[in-house]
């Protein structure tokens, strides 16, 4: 069965999906709640509505319940509201409730978060899985192109659902903007407002904790980088709806941020609001020597076992294709001699844009195995006709169809494992991949 859904900032059609239960038209929200971070004492829920009132929440160990700040819902902010719960405690699960103006609005699926574990010091890190992929397409026939539609298999959401993610990270084109989008903030704010409302996401969003990065569809125009003059725009927009712990670094701007899940660090790079345009003469890049700096302070720093470093195009494809960090081959050499000068090991990137999976491996000077696990498409076309050469390809790894992917990290501190598995979009495996 598929799905065409269309919404504004005041309207939404709700349609029934029995994968997630019955999805009742609201006059509050036109998607949502999503579930941001949830840390050891505080945690964030993403809503939109399509009017304008007061929201908060009520939350709830079953013993204690607290409130959340008001947020008036306005249309100079798309009617969003990223409600914080602080005071929280360690380990423990919360049930919460959403009120429109002091009335409850009604959720049909549960609805709760659960804090990070203080086990520094004190027990080995707990076990968990974090769900990935990248290029969601959703179809809106007013604004895609004549001809065969380029998105579908929406059901791939539920299956994600169903392998119960303790965390999902978005690793960009999340949205496709569109030319008719990509003029002006309001465009931006109808595409966004389009792709969350989409039935079969819905329960995905708040079942577990959710991060995102960016790629070129959801910055503007394909390929695009600083030179685009709505990038700040696309900033705004994309803070708007996504609830990331910071943006920039070190009083830069970006789609930049880190955190640590567990044991496991986090570094989420931006690879557009720097990126150049690849000329013949000039100083060429994609991310730009200071956040290529401070990535390599942020993983000298970590001790986690893995640390997984997020971009929206690939690293270690030998491949100098389309927009595979090997066409910027000078900054590329400079940010993996970075890494090996300071033998840093356990680096992971992970990485969506090509529309087509696969693990690429290589070793540095410094003697250390370093990961390539890159993870699309969602809902946009697949390609089927991979030819280019990368020899840094795990043999056996290349996907020409829809996925996602499941990152499990488990094991003592010491001796942690993890275990990258690919998935269709009904959610049968595919291949599964293990790193020690």
């Amino acid at each position: 069965m598929s799905f065409k859904t269309f919404a504004s900032l005041s309207t939404l059609l709700l349609i029934f999906n029995p994968l997630f239960g019955q999805w009742k038209k609201s006059e509050v929200l036109s998607s949502g709640p999503l579930l941001g971070y949830a840390e050891m004492r505080e945690a964030v829920v993403w809503i939109q509505g399509h009017r304008e009132g007061f929201v908060y929440m009520t939350y709830s160990d079953g013993q204690t319940t607290k409130r959340s700040q008001e947020v008036y819902l306005e249309e100079k902010t798309a009617f969003t509201a990223k409600l914080l719960a602080t005071g929280l405690e360690d380990n423990t699960t919360y049930d919460y409730t959403l009120y429109f103006d002091d009335k409850a609005i009604e959720i049909p699926y549960q609805t709760q978060f659960k804090t990070q574990a203080h086990w520094m010091y004190r027990f080995d890190p707990p076990s968990f899985t974090m769900a990935t992929g990248s290029c969601s397409y959703f179809n809106e026939t007013r604004s895609d192109r004549p001809g065969r539609s380029y998105g579908g298999a929406y059901e791939i959401f539920p299956s994600i659902v169903e392998k119960k993610p303790d965390l999902m990270l978005w690793l960009g084109d999340n949205v496709y903007l569109r030319p008719s989008d990509w003029t002006s903030r309001s465009g931006y704010i109808e595409r966004y407002t389009h792709d969350r409302a989409v039935p079969e996401l819905q329960e995905l969003l708040a079942s577990c904790q959710h991060f995102a990065i960016w790629d070129d569809h959801d910055f503007g125009p394909n390929d695009a980088g600083r030179f685009f003059q709505n990038r700040e725009v696309a900033l705004e927009i994309f803070d708007m709806f996504w609830p990331n712990p910071v943006m920039g670094f070190e009083g830069n701007k970006g789609v930049v941020t880190s955190f640590q899940y567990n044991d496991i660090h986090f570094f989420l790079l931006d690879n557009r609001y720097y990126r150049t345009q690849k000329t013949n003469k000039g100083a060429n890049q994609i991310l730009g020597k200071d956040q290529i700096e401070w990535l390599i302070q942020g993983l000298s720093y970590s001790e986690a076992p893995f640390k997984i470093v997020a971009v929206g195009g690939q690293v270690l494809n030998s491949a100098a294709v389309y927009e595979t960090h090997a066409v910027f081959s000078e900054e590329r050499d400079y940010l993996l001699k970075r890494i090996s000068e300071e033998n840093i090991d356990g680096v992971i990137f992970l990485t969506g844009d090509r529309h087509h999976s696969e693990i690429s491996k290589m070793t540095l000077p410094n003697g250390k195995a370093i990961y390539d696990i890159t993870v699309s498409p969602l809902t946009s076309g697949a390609n089927q006709n991979v030819t280019e050469v990368n020899k840094h390809r795990v043999e056996g790894t290349l996907i020409q169809k829809r996925n996602f992917a499941t990152l499990d990290f488990a094991g003592p501190r010491k001796s942690r494992t993890l275990t990258v598995k690919y998935f269709d979009g009904k959610g049968e495996e595919i291949l599964t991949y293990t790193i020690e």
